[in-house]
């Protein structure tokens, strides 16, 4: 049990010094349902079969896993095309050099194809790579920013925007004073670093990391996402609270 005098990470200077990770970039996969209605057998693949496989990239940090259950497109804030086809998400944290785990990233997932381990793909929405350009955590949690990926979470709260002003990075303080909400990850969109990624150049992505129910964070984000368009300076495409996967309830997805 932490005590009651116990401070949160990114307030001690003597904490930072041990350094804050080492992740600098991402590739995002979006998709669609299957169109068969398998999304159950694709997660179940995914999850146990592809997704530990990828840990043999040099330099890959994390993989991570979140679906769009009905409850959960029931709740988007904002859900335009086409990104409106996203029920799919996985992101794979990578740190630098990146070029060379790209190299290998597509590669590996085509050995494994003609090995009979990747039996189905979902429709692709976008496979975008982003620039890791701002981090923060709700103090009430401890744990630094820098690690907020790694702490247990129940989700994620998504939001996608078109960038008319500075490359984005601000608001996060807001973001985290959202009961439920872990720490969020800011990301800028690029030109792709590798032919199979698409580009993402001119957008913005921010993943909130949740420990609370997603779709009661997604209740409270409504007037947060008024707030952040007011100004013009971010056009919101898609904000939408996703689930994590969990083992063996790969039924969970189906609408």
């Amino acid at each position: 049990m932490i005590s009651g005098d116990a401070r949160p990470s990114d307030d001690e200077p003597t904490i930072a010094a041990f350094g804050d990770g080492d992740v600098a970039a991402s590739v995002v996969s979006m998709s669609q349902r299957h169109p068969e209605g398998l999304d159950a057998d694709y997660l179940e693949w995914h999850v146990l079969d592809h997704l530990p496989e990828q840990y043999r990239l040099t330099g890959l940090r994390l993989g991570q896993r979140w679906v769009s259950t009905p409850a959960c497109r029931a709740a988007r804030a904002v859900s335009e095309p086409p990104f409106d086809a996203v029920d799919h998400v996985v992101q794979y944290l990578f740190a630098e050099p990146v070029g060379p785990a790209l190299d290998a990233f597509f590669p590996l997932g085509g050995a494994l194809r003609r090995i009979g381990r990747m039996p189905m793909l979902l429709p692709r929405v976008m496979v975008g790579g982003w620039e890791l350009v701002g981090a923060r955590a709700a103090p009430r949690v401890l744990v630094g920013a820098s690690v907020v990926p790694w702490r247990p979470a129940t989700g994620v709260y998504a939001i996608v925007e078109r960038i008319r002003g500075p490359v984005p990075g601000g608001g996060l303080d807001e973001l985290v004073a959202v009961p439920g909400v872990a720490g969020a990850w800011c990301w800028a969109g690029a030109e792709p670093r590798h032919e199979r990624l698409d580009s993402t150049a001119g957008l913005g992505l921010t993943v909130c990391h949740l420990d609370g129910d997603p779709i009661a964070v997604a209740g409270a984000m409504g007037e947060v996402m008024d707030r952040r368009g007011a100004d013009g300076a971010l056009v919101a495409l898609l904000a939408a609270p996703f689930e994590l996967v969990r083992a063996g309830e790969w039924d969970r997805c189906l609408p």
